[in-house]
């Protein structure tokens, strides 16, 4: 990722007329195309170079597998980092840099199908993961997806929104995932958890409102950040907006099933016999500091989703617009959804939202049937489709056959070859000039007898 990143900017600083700051590239880098004086497929080769960087940044497919990695972190840093900083960097990017992605449209199509992509795969697996961080990382993972598809689609200001409301819920259900995990002294797996909610009734409520706004219920945030990029996907039109829009509602129903199956499987039924046997019921929920942090996520999970709504008003791309130097363009966004299609959007949003939770009550709340088994499927998503085997056949396997090869046919025989050739000569050497220190002083006169004797043969047939 970082080494697309850094050949894009430098391609860049080429293609602007050798600048870099984000005034003279956005005016510079459209007047040079314009003129010729930079071909078609340059700025082309920057967006997608640019884009790998924010792909491997995001976790977006294929750069993705290190994030569920990333969990074994501690929750607060999995918190800040995966839910609000450093894995939304490559979404702000692409916003921030609109000017540049705009002439290279197909590279931001491309963008937009990536994520979703990601949010479809990374919902999938989530649905058999039993690390509970985990889950919430591919959640993670699916929610970055929509980002990129709103950016991808250019709703820049729609995926900024959704990047600031997910911060809300999503660290709200890391920190709350914390305070399961320390109650239960550090055990992490759902599968040795269950009823939860009658021992940890605040984290319960507190979860349940991160799990509601993560999957799009209204009025809590995740509805109107979310709605906003499927109704934008909507506008779009064509066949490839209507996929989109089509991908992100499939997304929807995922998210709510796989949400709820957490949510079910940790807090609902009787306590586990490791929670019976390990719960600290002495230490509560958890201490003020942990606990009031929670409360305040939660309020945030419950009125974010007001700072922007659709038709009424839009700070995010208002503040957008002017630092966006998008010329005498009067909205940010390429692509405005009307009312009806904001609407119907949500309609149907929140309809599978809801059809996955109905889905994963029917499946996993302790009194209803056991999960149907697909072996075949489940043994597919339990190996997250392949990716980490097919990395190592195609990255690992070779690179360390060629580390193998050089090692018996180049570094063994060449390199240590000759070093060791060359201390054995400097060994043999020593033991050769050590023969001659005898000790014995008549020998070394002799010796200094026959240095003087040479050095006259030498003066006099020189002369």
């Amino acid at each position: 990722g970082d080494f697309g990143f850094i050949l894009g900017i430098l391609l860049l600083w080429v293609s602007s007329g050798y600048y870099l700051d984000y005034e003279n590239v956005f005016t510079r880098l459209p007047e040079r195309l314009a003129a010729g004086d930079v071909p078609s497929w340059t700025i082309t080769a920057v967006c997608l170079l640019i884009l790998v960087g924010a792909f491997a940044k995001s976790a977006q497919i294929p750069l993705h597998t290190w994030l569920p990695d990333a969990m074994e972190g501690p929750t607060p840093v999995s918190a800040l980092i995966h839910a609000a900083t450093m894995v939304t960097a490559g979404v702000y990017l692409i916003a921030r840099t609109h000017v540049i992605f705009e002439q290279a449209r197909t590279i931001e199509l491309i963008a937009a199908g990536t994520g979703a992509l990601t949010l479809l795969v990374a919902g999938l697996i989530a649905l058999v993961q039993t690390d509970i961080k985990r889950v919430i990382a591919y959640s993670t993972m699916s929610q970055i997806g929509y980002m990129f598809l709103g950016a991808g689609i250019a709703a820049y200001g729609s995926a900024i929104f959704h990047l600031v409301t997910h911060a809300f819920f999503k660290a709200l259900l890391f920190l709350g995932a914390g305070l399961v995990i320390h109650a239960l002294l550090g055990e992490q797996d759902m599968r040795r958890m269950g009823g939860l909610r009658r021992l940890m009734p605040r984290t319960y409520w507190a979860m349940l409102i991160g799990a509601l706004a993560l999957t799009g219920i209204p009025p809590l945030s995740g509805f109107f950040s979310k709605d906003a990029i499927l109704a934008s996907a909507l506008a779009d039109g064509g066949w490839w907006g209507y996929t989109l829009f089509a991908a992100g509602l499939a997304g929807a129903f995922l998210t709510g099933l796989y949400t709820f199956r957490m949510m079910f499987v940790a807090f609902g039924g009787e306590p586990s016999a490791y929670v019976r046997e390990h719960f600290h019921a002495g230490h509560g929920e958890g201490p003020f500091s942990m606990t009031a942090t929670v409360a305040v996520l939660a309020v945030l999970a419950v009125v974010g989703g007001w700072l922007q709504v659709a038709g009424v008003w839009h700070p995010f791309s208002d503040f957008l617009d002017p630092v966006g130097f998008g010329g005498d363009r009067e909205h940010l966004a390429l692509v405005e959804p009307s009312a009806t299609q904001d609407w119907v959007t949500s309609l149907l949003a929140v309809a599978a939202g809801v059809a996955g939770i109905a889905l994963a009550w029917a499946l996993y709340s302790a009194h209803r049937a056991t999960v149907p088994r697909r072996p075949e499927l489940e043994r597919t998503l339990q190996h997250k489709f392949w990716f980490d085997e097919a990395y190592d056949l195609a990255f690992y396997r070779p690179a360390a056959a060629v580390a193998r090869g050089w090692n018996r046919w180049v570094e063994g025989p060449v390199i240590a070859g000759s070093l060791t050739a060359i201390a054995r000569g400097a060994r043999g050497a020593g033991a050769g000039v050590g023969t001659a220190q005898t000790g014995l002083l008549r020998l070394y006169v002799l010796a200094v007898a026959a240095g003087v004797a040479i050095l006259t043969l030498v003066f006099i047939s020189a002369r």
